[in-house]
C-alpha cells in the first residue's frame, strides 16, 4: 500500500477540478495546469468533500511492483498542481562575480557571466522571470517547470569551487577549496 497515494488531496474554495478520462484538468488564480495520468491509476473527484482521491487496482499491486509508485507519484504530482496553482512555486538564483548580471528583455533572460558574449536563456510561457542585478527570481504555477528553467539558467555558469564565482541558488553553499600554496 501506498502511503502517500492513500491520502486525499484536499482543494481549496478557489480551485477548480475537472477529471475527463485520464486528463485531470486543475484551475485557480495563478493559473492552469492539466495532467495525464498513467492508465494503472483512477483519480476521482468528490464535489461534496473537495477532495481529489487516487486509486489502483488490488491485483495489479500484487502483479506489479511498479504500479504502487505510480499510485503515489500521481497523488504528489497532483497535490503540487494544487499548491501551484493557488499559492505557486518559486526559485531565486543569485550570480556571484564582479560586473556579472542578468536583465530580462522580452521573452529572453540575457546573462552576462564573464564570457565574451551575452547568453540568452528563451523563458517559457506560464513563468515570470524578475531580475535585480545580481537576483534572478523564477515564479509560476508549475513546480516542474521552475524548477527545470532554474536549473537551465544555473547551467549556463555553475558556482566554481576555488573563489565562487557563478549561478547559484539562493540558499545554496559551495563548498570552498584551498587554492594551491606557494612557498615553503
Amino acid at each position: 500500500m501506498s502511503r502517500i497515494g492513500r491520502k486525499a488531496v484536499e482543494v481549496p474554495a478557489k480551485v477548480k477540478v475537472s477529471v475527463s478520462g485520464r486528463t485531470v484538468t486543475i484551475e485557480g488564480p495563478k493559473g492552469s495546469l492539466s495532467f495525464e495520468h498513467r492508465p494503472e491509476v483512477s483519480v476521482s473527484f468528490d464535489e461534496g468533500a473537495k477532495a481529489i482521491s487516487v486509486s489502483v487496482d488490488e491485483a495489479l499491486i500484487a502483479e506489479d511492483r511498479a504500479v504502487r509508485a505510480y499510485w503515489g507519484t500521481t497523488r504528489a504530482i497532483l497535490n503540487n498542481m494544487v499548491i501551484g496553482v493557488t499559492e505557486g512555486y518559486e526559485k531565486k538564483l543569485e550570480i556571484v562575480g564582479v560586473g556579472w548580471t542578468g536583465t530580462v528583455s522580452g521573452q529572453s533572460l540575457s546573462l552576462k557571466v564573464g564570457y565574451a558574449n551575452k547568453i540568452d536563456v528563451p523563458i517559457p510561457t506560464g513563468l515570470t522571470v524578475t531580475t535585480d542585478k545580481q537576483l534572478i527570481t523564477v515564479q509560476g504555477a508549475d513546480k516542474q517547470m521552475v524548477g527545470h528553467f532554474a536549473a537551465t539558467v544555473r547551467a549556463k555558469r555553475k558556482p566554481e569551487p576555488y573563489n565562487g564565482k557563478g549561478i547559484k541558488y539562493l540558499d545554496e553553499v559551495i563548498q570552498r577549496k584551498q587554492g594551491k600554496a606557494f612557498g615553503k
